[in-house]
């Protein structure tokens, strides 16, 4: 009997966040279509609707449009109920995002921040990730925490950086970097971040590499695992590995022998296709690389294929190894789309069994991504609790 009562009470849970989470990702819905698309009854729609209103989550917004009977009440999500803050550490940046429960970038905003691990420093970040929140008015009751994206290892289980060549530490407890916050604070990886944001709205699954090319290189393996009725999350999806170094793609031995990389080893991909190889050109500004290029600038244009060839090798590399999509993300993933054909061609002539290179495909969030999949690890930690 006590069985019965709590698988009961279990089931109602999982309906009522599979309910909100349809709600959620909808500008507007109504009872009917939710009962249809979710199988679940009416009577069981109705009732949880109405407490999620009672929660102030959902709300009523008119009519929807007639499709030959009586008009369905339009329901939608209350979104700008809750906030989060997402901070992206860089070497040389802080990029900081506000998301609701859309968790779309609301506002973001980027300032020069050279790292150091040291007091100053974090009081620093505190103050000036404190500064942004108060100005673009994401403090208040429905403000759910923050989320910080590094370059590194991070071992949640350990609450610790556990290496960051990067940011040149090791071994440092999270709390370091949000004593001056004093907010609810919880780490990620930045490309792993930068994955979850690419994945977080998808309406389908679906497996893929994810190629992280900032200033340092990283990555992410995405599974296109399913949970039980609707209760697994984005992080999930991630491989993550059995020392929290899944998807470390930078140090991948690209040249043996090749080219120095910031971790002290040579030839690894980092060395060859991090951001910085082209940025270092423009004093440090990607897009001016771009643009120079485009002019017709015969060095940039000399430099960027053969970019691009490495790339390419590291590309078909991950398609031989996963057999999936791979996504082209960090810096260089924003700005790649209109020579997105070129790697295809190059990563096609690699390949032994395809000649067509459409599985390589541009991020879909090219702004503050990282900083934006930190501050949904909030946003998801909440909803997992409606």
């Amino acid at each position: 009997m006590i069985k019965k009562r709590v698988s009961n009470i279990e089931v109602k849970k999982i309906n009522r966040n599979r309910i909100f989470r349809y709600v959620n990702n909808r500008e507007r819905t109504s009872k009917p279509e939710v009962a249809a698309a979710l199988g679940i009854s009416m009577p069981t729609v109705l009732q949880n609707v109405n407490e999620l209103m009672e929660q102030g989550l959902v709300q009523e917004v008119g009519e929807l449009e007639s499709t030959g009977g009586r008009k369905a009440a339009a329901i939608a999500p209350v979104r700008n109920a809750y906030h989060a803050l997402g901070i992206d550490i860089t070497q040389n940046h802080l990029g900081f995002v506000l998301t609701d429960l859309s968790g779309t970038v609301l506002k973001h905003a980027r300032v020069q921040k050279p790292f150091a691990d040291d007091r100053g420093y974090y009081k620093d970040m505190g103050e000036a990730a404190l500064e942004f929140l108060e100005r673009e008015g994401g403090l208040g009751k429905g403000f759910l925490g923050v989320g910080i994206s590094v370059p590194g290892i991070v071992d949640n289980t350990a609450n610790q950086i556990v290496r960051s060549h990067a940011l040149g530490i090791a071994g440092v407890d999270c709390s370091r970097f949000s004593e001056f916050l004093m907010l609810p604070s919880v780490f990620i990886n930045d490309a792993n971040a930068a994955a979850i944001a690419e994945i977080y709205h998808a309406e389908t699954r679906f497996n893929a590499a994810y190629l992280f090319l900032g200033n340092s290189v990283g990555g992410a393996i995405i599974q296109e695992r399913k949970g039980y009725l609707g209760d697994e999350t984005a992080n999930d999806r991630l491989y993550l590995g059995d020392n929290w170094r899944g998807g470390e793609f930078g140090h991948m031995t690209l040249v043996p022998g090749g080219n120095r990389c910031y971790c002290g080893k040579e030839g690894c991909l980092d060395a060859y296709c991090s951001a910085k190889n082209l940025s270092r050109h423009t004093d440090g500004k990607l897009e001016r690389f771009f643009e120079e290029m485009e002019k017709g600038n015969k060095g940039f244009e000399k430099l960027w294929e053969e970019y691009l060839s490495h790339l390419a090798v590291e590309v078909n590399n991950l398609r031989m190894v996963f057999d999936c999509r791979v996504i082209i993300g960090g810096y260089v993933g924003s700005l790649i789309e209109p020579y997105l054909g070129r790697l295809q061609e190059k990563a096609a002539a690699l390949n032994t069994f395809e000649a067509d290179g459409s599985y390589i495909q541009a991020c879909r969030y090219r702004v503050e991504a990282s900083a934006l999949g930190a501050a949904l690890q909030q946003v998801e930690a909440f909803v997992s609790t409606v």
